[in-house]
């Protein structure tokens, strides 16, 4: 209560006094421009609770001054527009209509619309769809480890990473969370190379042939060591690999379920207005 006294005093000091209008449930009259009238109930809201009082001056006399701004252009655009341009109501009907329709097919579909895709769905989704699935950039499944040069496991990760077989990252996460400045478990993720190339100082003109011809990498770049290992990579204009389209897929399968079942319902309503005579065509 307090803060509404507070409120409809503030507006009628910036006003300068304002009229009452007894005939209204809104309160006093705070501003007016022609024949339409802003009320002190229509500051509500307009200033946050515990706000400083010169923070709540300002934000009132803004509010006010854009209504002002706005009324006179309304204003403005009623007298400059003809009868016909400032008829709405084919618009308004045609926006109300397309509410209703998008609000009940949304209701439908949330209700009845199965939205469950198995891994073998998506799968088969990629394999039959490929070539529309391309990289913009190239991306890596990658394990780094961070060093002072002068660590004493050096050795241990460099066997660990360099492994020609497999990369151990069990064993590297362990020994990474004891020993390693910084690290990075990638080796079942795909990740942009130019992000890697951000947290470590790999030089290259020539991603593809980088990648073609290094597996592990060991970079000394005072006072540290960087280890690198790739684990595999896909270079940018070749098919995008199926982890990293998987929830585009899913989302592309519910979309289609979605179209389906909504032209599905259509052809259902229609069949049965016919079906009843629930409508002419003359």
């Amino acid at each position: 209560m307090k803060g509404w006294i507070f409120l409809t005093g503030l507006s009628l000091l910036l006003l300068g006094g304002c009229q009452t209008n007894p005939e209204s449930e809104k309160g006093r009259v705070v501003a007016k421009v022609y024949d339409n009238q802003l009320y002190a109930s229509d500051l509500a809201g307009v200033v946050p609770q515990g706000s400083a009082e010169k923070d709540s001056i300002v934000l009132v006399r803004n509010y006010i001054d854009s209504w002002i701004r706005k009324r006179l252009l309304i204003r403005q655009a009623e007298k400059n527009l003809t009868a016909r341009q400032r008829d709405f109501s084919k618009k308004l009907e045609e926006y109300r209509n397309s509410l209703l329709t998008y609000t009940y097919e949304s209701e439908l579909i949330k209700q009845k619309l199965d939205t469950a895709v198995t891994e073998s769905e998506i799968a088969s989704y990629y394999l039959l769809n490929k070539a529309a699935f391309q990289l913009r950039y190239t991306v890596v499944k990658a394990v780094y480890v961070v060093l002072n040069e002068d660590s004493k496991e050096l050795r241990r990760f460099r066997n660990l990473l360099s492994d020609k077989d497999t990369i151990r990252s069990g064993n590297i996460d362990l020994l990474a969370k004891q020993h390693a400045l910084s690290y990075y478990i990638g080796d079942e993720t795909w990740i942009r190379f130019d992000d890697l190339i951000q947290q470590v100082p790999i030089e290259t003109f020539n991603q593809e042939l980088f990648l073609k011809n290094n597996t592990f990498v060991e970079i000394k770049d005072k006072p540290f060591v960087y280890l690198i290992r790739f684990k595999d990579y896909a270079l940018s204009e070749s098919i995008s690999p199926l982890e990293l389209e998987a929830d585009n897929i899913r989302n592309i399968i519910i979309n289609k379920r979605k179209q389906s079942f909504l032209r599905s319902m259509h052809e259902e309503l229609y069949t049965n207005a016919l079906k009843e005579e629930v409508f002419q065509i003359y």
